[in-house]
């Protein structure tokens, strides 16, 4: 599902004009990417949690040269879906 299927579902169901819905749409995920580059964490209940992990320092390999290489700790986006989300989705895949 992309960005636009979303945005014609949403107008779709609540009958309003797309360019709205897709304005909201955009400036949730503003908001969203806003928050978690300022290093606050986004909840919503029900649904899941974007969260900032930090990745620890370690030691990689460039196989095309053979070398070793120091990959410095950083931060990373990531989604930890509510445990409603992940039964409802168990349950309705489990049949395929």
């Amino acid at each position: 599902m992309t960005k636009a299927d979303i945005v014609a579902k949403i107008s779709e169901k609540l009958g309003l004009e797309k360019g709205d819905v897709q304005a909201t749409v955009e400036t949730f995920m503003t908001e969203v990417k806003n928050s978690l580059e300022t290093g606050d964490n986004v909840y919503l209940r029900g649904f899941g949690s974007f969260i900032v992990k930090t990745r620890a320092e370690k030691t990689g390999r460039n196989i095309s040269k053979n070398t070793t290489i120091k990959i410095p700790a950083h931060n990373i986006p990531a989604f930890k879906p509510a445990k409603v989300f992940v039964e409802g989705v168990k349950i309705n895949n489990e049949a395929k």
